[in-house]
């Protein structure tokens, strides 16, 4: 039984939007949130660009966007979505010609404020070019820039600014018949970009695609987008995130992961539940925590994991996980399975036992899930 039919108060309940496709990835209504991350390589660069793509889709990105600010970008984009195992977004900024080239080249999903790339003429081309071609679009309202005509009426970015430029660009969308669309309202500060996605998801059944934009380095950025992310999400807001960071796009990729395992929206991989340390640790926790990260980085399923200094909190976290190991004394510690005290087990054996059983468990669940899919069949 799911934890959260006996403690409701772990419940989440989502805002109900209405569900569109980037490619074969849905997107709202029931479908999981999907974490994108964006690549910054030189987009005609295609050895560069698939590359980081691969890594991108290796560490659990559902979708990838990437920038196609020219026509070489553009070219290479075909190349690029054809090696691509997930779908892939364009960029597009202003030029219209650049969406419709996205579109052509294959693009799942267009990146693009209808409102600023012309005439009502170069819209409908554009929305032809996306109907034609089985895009759909995303409306991104930034704070950094939003139409004068806004900064002029409020005289600042704010909520009520970047609500109404969201509405502006759907309702240009509807008139012309499409409605596979997500909308961001996305800026850096954190109150401003709540604030604002709060207004959006009242006013509209769109999908919504969360984001702190220019967060920062990776420290910083991280705990911004976990603060803005986080409680949007804990409201129920969001079909999709991103994670903005002056880093390695697969840390965003993590990252955003981690912010949905921690609300217990998304499950992959191991989530590793350690102590910070202290002076009752029987062995050095930070060394193996960082080891055991690098060493079960191959496990996508979702796992539990303790590894708690000592015994003070240490058994009664493992009860609560699926593998776990509590330092003791003289060198050696307990191992836990399922919750249950399982046997001793020396600390410089420690990682590599602890490697086997979190694999050794990973292959089972794996088996009962193909067992399982198959006798539904």
């Amino acid at each position: 039984m799911s934890l959260n039919h006996v403690r409701p108060w772990r419940n989440i309940y989502r805002r109900k939007s209405r569900q569109i496709f980037v490619g074969p990835v849905p997107v709202g209504g029931d479908a999981p949130i999907a974490v994108q991350t964006m690549t910054n390589t030189d987009t005609s660069d295609v050895a560069a660009t698939v590359a980081q793509v691969q890594a991108c889709a290796e560490a659990g990105a559902d979708i990838v966007r990437v920038s196609t600010p020219d026509e070489a970008s553009t070219r290479a984009l075909r190349e690029i979505v054809r090696e691509s195992p997930v779908p892939i977004v364009a960029d597009i900024h202003f030029h219209y010609k650049r969406a419709i080239e996205a579109a052509e080249a294959g693009a799942a999903c267009l990146r693009i404020n209808p409102g600023n790339i012309g005439d009502a003429v170069r819209v409908r081309e554009v929305i032809k070019a996306a109907k034609d071609h089985g895009c759909s679009m995303r409306i991104g309202v930034n704070a950094g820039s939003l139409e004068r005509h806004l900064l002029e009426k409020y005289a600042e970015p704010c909520p009520e600014a970047m609500v109404e430029s969201g509405l502006e660009h759907i309702r240009i969308l509807e008139d012309n018949d499409f409605h596979e669309f997500k909308i961001s309202v996305k800026a850096s500060d954190v109150f401003l970009a709540a604030a604002a996605y709060q207004g959006i998801a009242e006013a509209t059944d769109a999908p919504i695609h969360l984001g702190i934009t220019e967060a920062g380095g990776f420290v910083s950025g991280t705990i911004k987008s976990a603060i803005g992310l986080g409680n949007l999400l804990w409201m129920g807001i969001g079909d999709t995130l991103r994670v903005s960071l002056s880093a390695d796009p697969v840390e965003e990729v993590k990252v955003g992961f981690e912010i949905l395992k921690a609300l217990g929206l998304r499950h992959r991989g191991v989530n590793i539940i350690s102590c910070p340390s202290c002076a009752r640790q029987g062995f050095d926790v930070i060394k193996t925590v960082e080891t055991l990260e690098t060493r079960l980085a191959h496990i996508h399923t979702p796992m539990s994991l303790s590894i708690i200094g000592c015994v003070v909190n240490g058994p009664g976290e493992a009860l609560m996980t699926d593998i776990g190991f509590t330092g003791g004394g003289a060198g050696s510690g307990m191992v836990y399975l399922a919750g249950k005290q399982s046997h001793k087990l020396s600390n410089d054996q420690m990682i590599d036992h602890i490697v086997e059983q979190v694999e050794r468990k990973a292959a089972e669940i794996e088996a009962d899930k193909a067992a399982a899919e198959q006798a539904a069949e």
